[in-house]
């Protein structure tokens, strides 16, 4: 593996800069459970049962590890309420709502291409 200078200090955000801290939020938004996060929270909150739920097969793990991801770079709100059992809402902040935007742009290209894709696969949906 190739060794790359750190980028200097208050040089541009480069995604293509394996050390730019911009290449892991967008490894973030892009991952399988990441960007279906996103798509689920988009306008909405959820309990973490409810977002399971949702996205079906995740584990609880997976699931967890993402969503302190995403709270950690300021795309998820995460508010726990002082009741017993414990309950927990996730939503998306203001920059949450944005890249769901812009992942869900995807998502609804992918689902219009669909045919097309597995046609190329030799596959159907």
């Amino acid at each position: 593996m190739k060794d790359y200078p750190a980028p200097p200090p208050g040089a541009a955000p480069n995604v293509l800069h394996p050390l730019c801290p911009s290449r892991q939020v967008l490894g973030l938004l892009t991952s399988r459970w990441g960007a279906l996060i996103l798509v689920a929270l988009t306008g909405r909150t959820l309990r973490f049962s409810q977002l399971r739920r949702e996205l079906g097969d995740v584990s609880e793990r997976m699931l967890a590890q993402t969503l302190q991801g995403l709270e950690a770079h300021g795309m998820v709100r995460r508010v726990a309420h002082d009741v017993v059992p414990p309950h927990v809402d996730y939503s998306l902040t203001e920059i949450g709502e944005e890249a769901a935007a812009l992942v869900r742009g995807l998502a609804r290209w992918v689902e219009g291409r669909m045919p097309e894709i597995m046609a190329g696969r030799g596959a159907a949906c």
